[in-house]
């Protein structure tokens, strides 16, 4: 078996999770929401649904874009990135209750060169074809990777490069073999390329070449994936459909059609599915689960690798370049009391990946909640509740994975209060949220914010520890939002990369993880336990311990 291939079960897909359903509820008082007032006008305007039609309010203040490397975050790429589109390397979503490991999507197999491992070799899989009839093969992975790399290829998207540029920061080329094989080239020998190749996901050429720009594209999307988009409109709808086609019958879904609704405000959200206007909310609020139980709604949750999270700026003239001011936020937060506030939906974060992670290595610090211990620290740095500083966080109302943002964030605003930290907050779109975050906290758009509340995945080293603190990847470069720089974590990140030796890699992941806790880089606040809450007509749904979701098993009972 292919070196690159054996990854896939080795310590880099394993968190030690044990899936488990949530059910019961401790509700201490009841959730703040924003208004929107548009979003219930919206549902109704879609009019009734054909028979196996799954309705989905997303917590996304937009459609996803289904260009191929669609915005709004991951959960853009759950619904709309990984359904209708594909990359060479899937993730199996078929259990609920093991870690998520990859396996072979558009790529039947792959190998890293032992004599030379920088080049990864993809053997691509036969017969797939596009939803227009075009055929997927060597020159359409080229075309797509040119997307989002190549600044003169005439098919660059800037808005795809935005998206899919960072997932692959060692890709230094990429070349046709011949028809169905293509070659990967990274600037140093990479071990993680197969889970970053697993981000970059494809378009069809010869749709793109037929619409002329990326824009019309939109007016008739193509991927290879299950369904494939029938009908699009911003800020109201998409109808995806079962692609009959598709490559792998055993994942020809089920449904007709899914129906993809833009609905930010949690309380529209379950509103609408109290009416029946929708039939599966994403995140819905504390305080309504009991009473959507009692309804015969059922509350779907698993663990996952996720975790909530502020991403502090290292700049001069930010406090937290202090340590112990951040040590001291670290021991503010009152976990278990956010915890009873969203009705059990979360699990204290003492890092960035839970401590049951095989990740999570040995901190001397411990991230909890004791004030006491926050105020000494705080008094050392000649801070206190008498002589307080101010921060600005950005934050978002909704968005992919941001659980309940502003009940979070009001709680951690009271939390650090106390301990003389006086917060303000810059609250975004989602997506505006995301563009600050790639653009960087030097970035005008910044706006003398010193920290922003991202959630981030922590289902590979790189998406969750790397690329935050590398000193090479600093925004707009990369996602070192806060520009941090570290030559020990430099040294780790470049250890974890070039060691395909799985058990040593793995003692240099527990050292990076070490390292984010014992100089508390981040204020850890919460792992998502993913929430969704389902009509009892929806059958077949397994709810798997990853961001990402397989919906082609889901059928909805008439």
């Amino acid at each position: 078996m292919p070196i690159g291939y054996d990854l896939k079960s080795g310590a880099l897909a394993a968190l030690g999770h044990t899936a488990r359903k949530l059910s019961s509820w401790q509700v201490l008082r009841p959730a703040k929401h924003l208004a929107c007032a548009t979003a219930l006008g919206l549902l109704m305007a879609h009019g009734a649904m054909a028979e196996g039609t799954l309705r989905v309010a997303l917590t996304a203040s937009d459609i996803p874009l289904p260009n191929g490397q669609t915005d709004q975050g991951a959960e853009g790429m759950r619904f709309m990135g990984y359904t209708v589109f594909e990359a060479l390397i899937n993730y199996d979503l078929s259990s609920a209750d093991k870690p998520v490991t990859l396996v072979p999507g558009l790529a039947s197999e792959w190998s890293v060169n032992p004599d030379d491992k920088t080049k990864w070799t993809f053997k691509l899989r036969e017969g797939v074809t596009f939803h227009d009839g075009s055929p997927f093969n060597a020159d359409a992975v080229i075309f797509n990777f040119d997307k989002i790399k190549d600044e003169s290829a005439p098919q660059y998207d800037e808005k795809q490069s935005g998206q899919g540029r960072g997932r692959i920061p060692t890709v230094t080329g990429y070349t046709k073999i011949d028809d169905m094989t293509v070659e990967i080239t990274t600037s140093a020998p990479d071990a993680l390329i197969p889970y970053q190749i697993a981000w970059i996901v494809m378009s069809s050429p010869a749709a793109w070449e037929a619409a002329g720009s990326w824009d019309a594209f939109l007016n008739a999307p193509a991927g290879t994936g299950p369904f494939k988009v029938s009908e699009y409109v911003p800020r109201e709808r998409a109808v995806l459909t079962r692609n009959d086609a598709y490559w792998d019958p055993e994942r020809v879904p089920e449904l007709d059609e899914l129906v993809l609704l833009p609905v930010p405000d949690a309380s529209a959200r379950v509103a609408a599915l109290r009416s029946g206007q929708v039939d599966w909310i994403e995140a819905p609020p504390a305080d309504a689960m009991a009473s959507l139980e009692a309804a015969g709604f059922e509350i779907v949750s698993n663990v996952y690798p996720h975790v909530w999270p502020w991403h502090f700026s290292m700049l001069e003239g930010s406090p937290w370049t202090d340590e112990r001011v951040r040590k001291a936020a670290n021991l503010a937060i009152d976990r278990e009391g956010m915890k009873s506030l969203l009705g059990g939906m979360m699990l204290p974060a003492q890092g960035m990946v839970p401590p049951t992670s095989d990740w999570f290595g040995e901190p001397e610090f411990t991230v909890g909640y004791d004030v006491e211990a926050a105020k000494a620290l705080m008094a050392e740095a000649g801070i206190s509740k008498e002589n307080p500083i101010s921060v600005k966080a950005i934050i978002s109302p909704s968005g992919g994975g941001q659980m309940q943002p502003i009940l979070m964030n009001e709680y951690i605003q009271q939390n650090l209060a106390e301990i003389g930290i006086n917060v303000e907050f810059d609250v975004r779109d989602w997506n505006a949220l995301i563009s600050n975050w790639r653009a960087g906290a030097k970035d005008p758009t910044t706006n003398g914010a010193m920290s922003t509340n991202s959630s981030y995945f922590s289902q590979d080293p790189f998406t969750s520890l790397m690329r935050h603190i590398d000193s090479r990847l600093v925004a707009p470069k990369g996602t070192n939002w806060g520009y941090y720089e570290s030559a020990e974590a430099d040294a780790l990140i470049d250890q974890i990369r070039s060691e395909f030796d799985t058990t040593i890699q793995l003692e240099a992941i527990q050292s990076l993880h070490e390292h984010y806790v014992d100089n508390a880089l981040f204020l850890f606040v919460a792992h998502d336990v993913q929430p969704r809450a389902i009509s009892a007509k929806v059958k077949g749904f397994i709810p798997a311990q990853n961001w990402f979701q397989d919906l082609t098993p889901v059928s909805i009972e008439e």
